[in-house]
């Protein structure tokens, strides 16, 4: 159980559920470890957050345990959403724990967002990866041509395939290098960001420098600073309908998976205190 989620399934404002899917990974593979990683290298922080004058044990959270994955993938996300959507159904948020990103289709389909923040290294643009239009590298893909999604952003994204930047220069693409993510933070017009649209918010942990979370699939250099997605998490979650942090592996010391728990705890944090002080909501 993800610490501090201790409220009822039929009572809980937030709902954590694990999606240790690891069919695709194509470098490192050991998402399948990823959502109990983060459970236990959350177990030492503290209940208060200082910031938000609140406790986490207080903000309404059910850890639903995992979703066990299967080999067909496709059977796999449509189950999975269905779970998800029970959760926005009943008027709560899902908390997802990834598993590899390819996750986050289940939680878009199931939140049905118009807008898609996502910190990654990669595009994840691809049509398809080896044949698999299902991969983790195309998440973001199916997001905008399956799912439609109206517009994604990508925030420290640094690498991609030429096709990919082909596809990412289309006007429902934002892409924000991480040499300017925190303009773009700053840039964001307080409760008027999204206003009108409902967002989903992904992190996968490879958008973090690997200095600072090596415990991923496929590392990429020169990323973003914990503090930055950290921010990123803030600002964005007050506009969010569903959030979900992927592609934690068992391959470090647990600095991916302590990164990826307070990550979680910050988006709850922040999307509860909007929620008292009456500045969430996406489309009205």
């Amino acid at each position: 159980m993800f610490p501090g989620a201790t409220t009822d399934r039929e009572a809980a404002s937030y709902v954590v559920v694990g999606a240790p899917l690891d069919a695709t990974t194509t470098f490192q593979p050991g998402t399948r470890f990823g959502p109990d990683r983060v459970r236990r290298f959350a177990e030492s922080d503290d209940d208060y957050d200082r910031r938000t004058d609140s406790r986490f044990s207080a903000l309404g959270v059910h850890d639903a345990g995992d979703v066990r994955p299967w080999d067909d993938v496709r059977a796999y996300l449509d189950h999975l959403a269905a779970e998800l959507r029970s959760v926005a159904y009943d008027g709560a948020v899902p908390l997802l724990l990834g598993g590899e990103h390819t996750v986050t289709y289940a939680g878009v389909d199931a939140v049905d967002p118009d807008v898609l923040v996502v910190c990654d290294a990669h595009l994840d643009l691809r049509e398809e990866y080896d044949g698999n239009p299902l991969n983790h590298a195309c998440v973001t893909r199916r997001c905008l041509d399956d799912l439609g999604v109206d517009r994604a952003v990508i925030v420290g994204a640094r690498t991609g395939s030429e096709a990919e930047w082909d596809r990412a220069a289309d006007a429902d693409v934002e892409v924000v290098a991480p040499e300017d993510a925190r303009g773009w933070l700053d840039a964001l017009d307080g409760d008027d960001a999204f206003a009108g649209e409902s967002v989903y918010c992904s992190v996968d942990v490879d958008a973090l420098d690997p200095a600072y979370a090596p415990g991923t699939g496929t590392m990429e250099p020169f990323g973003l600073e914990p503090r930055e997605v950290r921010d990123i998490v803030r600002a964005v979650a007050p506009r969010a309908d569903g959030f979900d942090v992927v592609e934690v592996n068992d391959r470090d010391d647990g600095q991916a998976a302590a990164l990826a728990g307070k990550l979680l705890r910050e988006f709850a944090h922040s999307h509860a205190s909007a929620v008292d002080d009456g500045r969430t909501g996406g489309s009205e």
